[in-house]
């Protein structure tokens, strides 16, 4: 398995992290002062005084997957690591959430005419999105527990739900929602009870109701937010890839972003253990600097470790995804979303206990590095949804199989077999039940 980065996206990342030290930390006290004083129901100046410089330099939607001309997973994610390391960075480059995945999936499952009309404003950055799909009602770690309504009524159908950490839906330049709810609420399959549509945000009976803080962040660096949807009406033309087709699009849509926001998780750790290593060389305490006391010197090595192996697992899964694909690759997606979230709240943790008190305030960064690693382990289903899915591909993996199997793969027991083994025989060799 080679996880190498390539020349191309090398190249790509020496580019961004020139743009990272010209353009982006220089400005990032600005972009948290602009999110505080003017709030989540604006347009934040830094921001889009930025893009224009992204864009020229190239820098611009590299998150598009190689069969539309763009980056591998592989490619990629080294990218979206550098990109984390600043929350200000991913929508510079037109390359944050929830755009990257609403684009891909109006790309992957839209209708030409849908594509036309959402798509190309998305991916010149003149309008963002938002996607609506966990509900206040419901515990929305099970998807099937979704009791929005798509009712069909003619040529149209009527919405009626509430949502909430719909993420980006106070931006004023939010004009399209992915909305996701029952179109076949009696459905024997509880996975095709559900669909996704096109909502317009400016459709009649959209309510933004609120912007929900992440540990008293709003908006940064998403803008989650509480919409209620009362009787809306949209095309039938708006449905995407068909009623019933709803689980289908969230597995696609999922996978990637996962993939990002392990990566951006791994470049936020990356920025932090650097603060947490300058800051102990700094502060004295008890007669040595903090880095001269074993606690702290085992906390930045145990970092270490765990940003290393976090990497390399998150690359593993990329890879996979590229060569075998995303259902091939659904433990190693699970593994890297239980993985590091955990890994980044830690040193984040251990960070804020280097800084003392000033760790818990808006001046160093850490209070809304910790929002982002304690909100990314609920995003994208909770840690206890992927451990349950990663138990039970590790569990089916070794049903039926002979452990005697060279090189400990197993392989599927014949019915002769697995009767002698039930009658207390030995296990078979490899090689077959007479050998």
């Amino acid at each position: 398995m080679d996880i190498s980065q390539s020349a191309r996206s090398a190249k790509l990342g020496r580019q961004i992290l020139e743009f990272m030290g010209e353009n982006i930390y220089p400005n990032e006290r600005r972009f948290y002062q602009e999110a505080e004083r003017l709030g989540p129901w604006t347009v934040l100046p830094v921001v889009e005084e930025l893009k224009p410089l992204a864009r020229s330099a190239g820098l611009w939607n590299l998150f598009l997957p190689a069969a539309e001309g763009g980056l591998t997973n592989l490619e990629y994610a080294p990218l979206c690591e550098i990109m984390g390391r600043s929350h200000l960075a991913p929508e510079v480059f037109n390359c944050s959430a929830p755009d990257t995945g609403n684009m891909e999936t109006i790309q992957r499952y839209g209708t030409d005419a849908q594509k036309e009309k959402w798509l190309k404003p998305l991916l010149a950055g003149e309008i963002r999105s938002a996607f609506a799909m966990t509900e206040p009602d419901v515990a929305s770690s099970d998807a099937t527990n979704i009791a929005s309504l798509i009712v069909r009524d003619g040529d149209e159908y009527v919405i009626n739900g509430r949502k909430w950490y719909t993420t980006g839906a106070t931006d004023p330049r939010c004009k399209i929602i992915i909305f996701m709810g029952q179109t076949d609420p009696n459905g024997a399959d509880r996975h095709r009870r559900q669909s996704m549509v096109l909502v317009p945000r400016e459709a009649r009976g959209v309510r933004v109701v609120r912007s929900l803080p992440v540990l008293g962040f709003y908006g940064v660096p998403d803008r989650a937010s509480e919409v209620v949807f009362e009787n809306v009406r949209v095309p039938v033309g708006n449905i995407l890839l068909g009623e019933g087709r709803g689980f289908e699009i969230a597995q696609g849509r999922l996978g990637p972003g996962r993939i990002h926001h392990c990566m951006r998780l791994i470049g936020l750790s990356e920025r932090v253990l650097e603060r947490m290593c300058r800051r102990a060389e700094q502060r004295v305490a008890f007669g040595k600097t903090l880095a001269e006391q074993t606690v702290t010197l085992e906390r930045i090595a145990e970092a270490r470790i765990m940003i290393e192996q976090s990497r390399l697992l998150t690359l593993k899964a990329a890879h996979m995804m590229d060569t075998v694909g995303n259902k091939a690759a659904r433990q190693e997606i699970a593994m890297i979303k239980v993985v590091a979230p955990n890994m980044a709240q830690r040193i984040v943790d251990w960070a804020i206990q280097a800084f003392g008190g000033g760790g818990t305030s808006n001046d160093h960064f850490l209070a809304a590095a910790l929002a982002t690693t304690r909100l990314l382990r609920l995003a994208d289903g909770p840690d206890e949804v992927h451990r349950n899915q990663i138990g039970r591909l590790e569990i089916r993996r070794y049903q039926n199989t002979d452990p005697a199997r060279t090189g400990g793969e197993g392989r599927p027991l014949s019915y002769e077999e697995a009767e002698a083994w039930s009658r207390g025989g030995l296990w078979p060799s490899p090689e077959g039940p007479n050998s």
